[in-house]
């Protein structure tokens, strides 16, 4: 009889164990991974809209704040092979607009015949931003230039003396003259003959 009880008390102590291990074991769960305390950084893709890439025969080209060359200040370059997004284009369609970190609104303008373009007709037209205000033209004062400039002597011109008047000499043909003038033997007959005759009166008059 007492065999029997101490059979009994072993398995119910085994028994009494088994349950408590079952009820000891910790119940499934989900196990959760632990969050970072810090900041997760975000990767930024380039847009995928319309571009414009600079062609491979330049090595750089000006970007500058409006379309024009002449009118905008250059704010920055974008090198050979470089891309940047395209937001607009001038009227013309010589000028595209496009996202430039770094220049007034994050806004610039390259010309477009050094660009390849994608997606053109997808482009608005945009119009010019108003041009920059020239910087003022520093002003000379005269007087103070007058200070630093030597005043010229007025020099005299030379006066201007007539030269004298040209005296063109004439040839006279000394045969012309000749025919025209009585010969001197005849002159001398002549007296000749007149002093022969008064001879002769002088004689008969004895």
């Amino acid at each position: 009889m007492a065999r029997i009880w101490l059979r009994i008390s072993l398995w119910t102590l085994v028994f009494a164990g088994i349950v408590g291990l079952l009820f000891s074991a910790p119940a499934p769960g989900r196990v959760q991974a632990q969050q970072p305390t810090g900041a997760i950084p975000t990767v930024t893709g380039t847009p995928s809209g319309a571009s414009v890439t600079v062609n491979q025969d330049q090595d750089f080209v000006n970007v500058r704040s409006g379309p024009s060359s002449y009118f905008y200040p250059r704010v920055g370059v974008l090198v050979s092979g470089q891309s940047a997004p395209a937001l607009g284009r001038s009227p013309g369609g010589d000028w595209i607009m496009i996202g430039y970190s770094g220049a007034p609104g994050n806004i610039g303008w390259v010309y477009a015949p050094n660009v390849s373009l994608a997606a053109q007709n997808f482009l608005p037209v945009v119009e010019a931003p108003p041009t920059p205000t020239p910087l003022a033209t520093p002003t000379i004062d005269p007087t103070l230039a007058a200070a630093f400039i030597a005043p010229e002597t007025p020099t005299r011109l030379p006066t201007f003396t007539p030269p004298a008047p040209l005296v063109i000499p004439t040839f006279v043909d000394e045969a012309q003259v000749d025919a025209n003038r009585i010969p001197m033997g005849l002159v001398i007959f002549g007296l000749a003959l007149v002093g022969l005759l008064g001879a002769l009166i002088s004689l008969v008059r004895r």
